[in-house]
């Protein structure tokens, strides 16, 4: 069966305040199918960015969610009809959703850096595409607060951030494991726990795609009663694989010395071995 087709330029790029685009098209006519993927990678390319750059904890499938709603209402846009004022006001409250959705958020301070990240790479792209563009001589289309373009722009960007992500991986594998000394305070509750920790780049615990820092059970007592905690991670190390029990702790503080950093709603495991310090996950490093 021939895929749906959308006609009259629907897919759309929400210059400064969406990320998106529907830029293959055929006499004027768009596949829904890959309007919607186009969509969708260069939503996700733009909010895993932000996610990256404010340091923000949320988990691949949150955002990878996130990116499907945007896609969603990026190629429905159009049929709405709206101008003006009120296509503003939508593209806006569109964009605040998409980030509200894609991101972890223990404070509003929080919400508005990711935002202000998404929203930032969105403007900057818009300007190199549209620069690109015409020095190229690439066909496009604009108008109505979005553009189209005859060739992809979403999908090869999100080949080479998943590119960048498996080099990266792949960069991790082969490295000796590096340790980098700080302190770090956690706090769930009322209870607060300080004690000294290090990024350990072999550190690959991850609880529903987020990382997950390791302490000893002794100090884990000091949060929260360890016996009832429910969730389960197994991991591995050179004596065999086990599983060891996960928290979410409310915050967690790292004093590098020269700086500090909070992060919010981190992933916390429970360590029966005999350690005295915690192992932080190289994925929440500032460093």
């Amino acid at each position: 069966m021939q895929p749906d087709l959308i006609r009259h330029f629907p897919t759309i790029y929400f210059t400064f305040c969406r990320g998106g685009f529907a830029i293959i098209h055929f006499a004027m006519q768009v596949y829904v199918e890959l309007a919607v993927l186009e969509n969708f990678c260069m939503d996700f390319t733009l909010l895993y960015c932000a996610k990256l750059t404010v340091k923000n904890t949320a988990s691949r499938k949150r955002v990878g969610v996130a990116a499907a709603l945007g896609a969603c209402f990026a190629v429905a846009f159009p049929l709405f009809g709206l101008n003006g004022a009120w296509a503003a006001v939508v593209k806006i409250i569109s964009g605040l959703m998409i980030c509200l959705c894609a991101g972890k958020f223990g404070s509003v301070k929080g919400y508005i850096k990711f935002t202000g990240a998404f929203l930032l790479y969105s403007a900057v792209l818009a300007g190199a595409l549209y620069g690109i563009f015409s020095l190229a001589g690439i066909e496009y289309a604009e108008g109505g607060g979005y553009i189209l373009s005859s060739v992809p722009v979403g999908i090869p960007l999100f080949g080479a951030l998943c590119l960048v992500g498996a080099a990266r991986a792949l960069k991790n594998k082969f490295t000796k494991a590096e340790k980098s000394t700080v302190t770090c305070n956690i706090f769930l509750g009322g209870n607060k726990i300080s004690l000294p920790a290090f990024f350990d780049s072999g550190n690959k615990v991850s609880f529903r795609g987020e990382p997950v820092s390791v302490i000893p059970q002794s100090f884990a007592k000091k949060l929260i009663d360890t016996e009832g905690i429910k969730d389960e991670v197994k991991i591995h190390t050179v004596a065999g694989s086990k599983k060891i029990k996960v928290f979410t702790a409310d915050r967690l503080e790292i004093d590098y010395g020269k700086k500090f950093s909070t992060l919010y709603g981190v992933k916390i495991g429970v360590s029966y071995a005999q350690i005295n310090c915690a192992v932080l996950h190289p994925d929440i490093s500032e460093e």
